[in-house]
């Protein structure tokens, strides 16, 4: 398994290299997103780290820039910022896991292997299950895009990801766990309202401009995809 990571700090990146390299991991490393791109182009990694604050481009930036390039490639970001608002621009950008540091590197090894197991058991975006439909709502997996009565409707990575997990089980009640686990990952903090906040973020997207709504809230319960309420 091969790993870069994006951290502009030279004492932390060789620890992260040394204690990787102790799981058997392949280690990379890149003080600048703008010479990783280049990294991505020529190298199949099998997960990035990246830091945020980064000279030059940002880890955010990047992680958008090679989300639109390689959308199966898994991104984890560790950073000294951890606000609420500063976690969703993360997601946003299509992190697959957000890690605040000082973290213990223990977590680090679970989350990477977390994450890595996650894109294992993803459908390759030339499946046949391409295009996900459900009455007048079409996904196209490959080219991450949305349409609803033949409109097209413009999604963050993470919204995408949350409502093909909404769409795969539709017309079954599914509770904040389940999403937690399955769009951010076992170790999502599952205390935090981020997930009533990305709900509130399809809804105004998805069944805002139409009379028929799609997602639908059960009191104490989680949330329902279908056309039947």
């Amino acid at each position: 398994m091969k790993i870069l990571i994006i951290e502009d700090n030279a004492r932390v990146s060789a620890l992260l290299k040394r204690g990787l390299e102790s799981q058997g991991y392949q280690i990379y490393i890149s003080e600048d997103a703008e010479d990783a791109l280049i990294m991505t182009d020529r190298i199949s990694f099998d997960l990035i780290i990246t830091d945020i604050m980064l000279p030059g481009m940002s880890g955010t930036e990047f992680c958008t820039i090679l989300k639109n390039k390689q959308p199966d490639l898994p991104i984890i970001m560790l950073t000294a910022l951890g606000t609420i608002d500063e976690k969703i621009e993360g997601f946003d950008a299509g992190a697959d896991d957000y890690m605040v540091k000082p973290f213990e590197i223990r977590e680090l090894y679970a989350r990477i292997k977390a994450v890595l197991l996650r894109k294992s058991s993803l459908p390759k975006h030339h499946d046949a299950r391409d295009v996900l439909q459900y009455h007048h709502l079409v996904v196209h997996q490959n080219t991450n895009r949305v349409f609803r009565d033949g409109k097209e409707i413009i999604l963050t990575p993470k919204e995408f990801k949350l409502l093909v997990f909404l769409m795969s089980h539709a017309d079954r009640i599914l509770t904040r766990e389940e999403i937690a686990e399955n769009v951010w990952g076992n170790h999502f903090d599952t205390g935090t309202n981020y997930i009533d906040v990305y709900i509130a973020y399809l809804r105004k997207k998805i069944d805002k401009d139409f009379n028929e709504k799609m997602i639908h809230t059960k009191p104490g319960v989680g949330f329902i995809f279908t056309h039947n309420l």
